[in-house]
């Protein structure tokens, strides 16, 4: 993934912003240690904002689509009341066996849910409402999960997309390739949606974030 902010200027974001805990910090350097695509991980600062967000909207319920090594799911664990829970879906028996590890070290690791299918079955058994949602999945099916989070998300909640300015490959007039395709028909559809209003966020590879308007 291209950086699309100075490494100098994301340090310094990151060294005045929350610090990761001590598990989210062990986790996502055997991330980078094993994984074939560390740059999944959304990261120490990505993190922080995930957990301002969780505060801010006060959130108790969380839905994630799109697990990898678990480092998101226990930044929403960390954030959220000893009540809340986080339920997260992936497909990935290697990634998600090496969330479990972790989530075991961690105290709040008994509030996350992890639910192994394809995300849009999972989804279809669930019901809400979820005061946050966040989307961090297979990109080909962005406005499939934007829309099925609309059914799930709260009336005061609000829904995050990550990756939506795609290393900035969202400026090609004419995408290579499917999955920017698909960013940019995210984008595009959220955009024209009457029944939200939404900011795309340039923190790291963009965050979309959405909240409905209220019925």
């Amino acid at each position: 993934m291209k950086s699309l902010v100075l490494p100098e200027i994301e340090a310094y974001a990151e060294a005045h912003s929350m610090a990761e805990s001590d598990v989210c910090r062990r986790l996502r350097e055997e991330t980078v240690q094993t994984m074939e695509l560390p740059q999944m991980l959304v990261g120490p600062l990505e993190g922080a904002f995930l957990k301002m967000m969780t505060r801010v909207v006060q959130a108790k319920k969380v839905l994630e689509i799109g697990t990898f090594t678990g480092y998101s799911a226990l930044c929403f664990a960390e954030a959220l009341p000893s009540d809340g829970t986080v339920t997260t879906c992936d497909i990935d028996v290697t990634t998600t066996t090496l969330a479990k590890k972790y989530l075991a070290q961690s105290p709040h690791g008994q509030k996350i849910d992890i639910r192994l299918g394809p995300a849009l079955e999972t989804l279809q058994t669930l019901t809400g409402p979820f005061d946050l949602v966040f989307i961090d999945a297979d990109k080909v099916n962005y406005v499939n999960y934007y829309q099925r989070a609309l059914d799930l998300v709260a009336e005061r909640g609000v829904i995050l997309i990550d990756n939506v300015l795609w290393s900035g490959d969202v400026l090609q007039s004419t995408p290579v390739d499917g999955s920017t395709a698909a960013i940019q028909e995210l984008n595009r559809v959220v955009h024209a949606d009457s029944r939200v209003s939404a900011v795309l966020v340039t923190i790291r590879d963009g965050v979309l974030v959405i909240t409905p308007h209220a019925h």
